[in-house]
């Protein structure tokens, strides 16, 4: 197993660091002895949007993979003093938070990328759990993202870097895809499937809604454009996953993601579940990266 290495040649060149968003020192880029203390046998940093659903899923590993917690017994966000992300440590696992969209989950992103790297972890495994709006599925369904399309249906990111659009390819590893579907059980009482995710820039025009403070667009208009998701098998819509894929693609990281719909999106715009509707959909994606960080533990 190898330490991760990231695709920045300034990196070697700095002896510390600072992860500014998640207020962490690094005093010692080449061996920073805190860091590998406290994260070095890290495996698998799961991701969501919200710090209450990440506390969530470090439960629900900790209840059901009997992974030991903190002395007291309580979780502790480790990343409280920086006041944007919460990171909750759970034996091999870490669950952090990443807010709403691509720029917010792009900012965690390095910083977890660099802390891995000066934790010396060994290629460690990089989810997002999220929540996603389904196209032709029913609300409930978890969905494997093979790739990753941005709001111009193309399937890649596309980032201004120096005033130039850099383009990368938005694909998840088709074998970690294939991993996380063995972990489905005939007898669950949900479905999970792998298909294709549109990251939109927002959560009401971007995502063809009808409901939003502008629109100028009709239902016939949605529906076409819903169609022609279809035809590229993309079967749901959320905000993160054409940069999240991009940028592991990228820098070499292993990754995957899987969300669970909350509607489905041919049938109307709004999230009408309920509050134990949403945790019980919510603890089905728990559920399958359960199982899954299981199956990678024993191997």
């Amino acid at each position: 197993m190898a330490s991760t290495k990231l695709k920045n040649p300034h990196l070697d060149q700095m002896t510390t660091d600072y992860l500014y968003h998640l207020n962490i020192a690094v005093d010692d880029t080449k061996n920073s002895i805190n860091l590998q203390k406290q994260f070095g046998d890290v495996k698998f940093i799961c991701m969501g949007g919200t710090g209450e659903r990440m506390l969530m899923l470090a439960k629900y590993l900790r209840d059901n993979l009997q992974f030991q917690d903190d002395e007291n017994g309580d979780f502790i966000n480790l990343t409280a003093s920086g006041h944007r992300y919460a990171v909750y440590k759970i034996g091999p696992v870490l669950c952090c938070s990443h807010g709403v969209g691509i720029s917010s989950m792009s900012i965690l992103l390095h910083e977890l990328l660099k802390l891995v790297k000066y934790a010396k972890c060994k290629d460690p495994i990089f989810m997002r759990v999220g929540t996603s709006g389904g196209i032709g599925v029913d609300a409930g369904t978890v969905i494997i993202t093979k790739d990753a399309y941005n709001g111009h249906l193309r399937n890649q990111h596309e980032l201004a870097i120096l005033g130039r659009t850099v383009s990368r390819p938005a694909k998840f590893d088709e074998t970690i895809c294939k991993e996380i579907l063995s972990c489905a059980r005939k007898d669950d009482n949900f479905e999970t499937i792998i298909g294709n995710t549109l990251s939109a820039e927002c959560f009401y025009e971007g995502q063809a809604r009808l409901d939003g403070a502008s629109c100028e667009y009709q239902n016939e208009d949605k529906l076409q454009f819903l169609e022609e998701c279809r035809i590229k098998n993309i079967k749901n819509f959320e905000m993160e996953a054409v940069m999240f894929s991009a940028l592991m693609h990228h820098v070499d990281v292993k990754a995957a993601e899987l969300c669970v719909t909350f509607l489905d999106r041919l049938e109307g715009d709004q999230v009408k579940v309920t509050k134990e509707q949403k945790e019980e959909f919510e603890k089905r994606a728990f559920t399958i990266v359960g199982r899954y960080i299981q199956y990678k533990l024993k191997q």
